[in-house]
C-alpha cells in the first residue's frame, strides 16, 4: 500500500555550540513509543515526528526500538525549540513508569497508534 506523508520541510538551520544543527523555525516534539500496551516504553524527541516514526517502526534506527519492538506512537507532545524538548524529554526520562503510563492514559486510553492518524492510504 502506498502513503502520502506529511512532512516538516523547513530547510534553515543554525549551527549551536555542540555542532548540532538546529532549526529556528522547526516544532520539535517529544514522543512516547511503546510495544504494546504497558509494554516497553521509549522516549524521544525530534523536529519531524511522522518520518522518526517511521524510522522506528521499519527498524531503520539499531538499537533500543528495534532491539525490543518498540514501534507504536501512543504519546507526543509540541515543543517551543529544540531546548525546551530536550528539556522535557529528560524530564519524562526521569519519571517513575507510573507517570509515564498516566501520562498516556490520559490522552490515549486505549493506547491507539497515533501514527496511523499522520498517514493517509492513497
Amino acid at each position: 500500500m502506498n502513503y502520502i506523508f506529511l512532512r516538516n520541510l523547513n530547510k534553515y538551520t543554525i549551527p549551536s555550540k555542540d555542532g548540532i544543527q538546529v532549526d529556528p523555525v522547526s516544532i520539535y516534539y517529544v514522543y512516547l513509543l511503546t510495544s504494546k500496551r504497558n509494554g516497553t516504553l521509549y522516549v524521544g524527541v525530534t523536529n519531524d515526528l511522522i518520518c522518526r516514526v517511521y524510522e522506528h517502526k521499519n527498524d531503520f534506527v539499531k538499537g533500543f526500538t528495534s532491539k525490543y519492538g518498540v514501534h507504536r506512537l501512543v504519546y507526543f507532545e509540541q515543543c517551543e525549540n529544540y531546548e525546551s524538548a530536550v528539556q522535557r524529554e529528560k524530564q519524562i526520562k526521569e519519571w517513575k513508569r507510573k507517570w509515564k503510563l498516566e501520562l498516556i492514559e490520559k490522552v490515549n486510553p486505549e493506547w491507539k497508534d497515533l501514527y496511523e492518524e499522520f498517514v493517509s492510504p492513497i
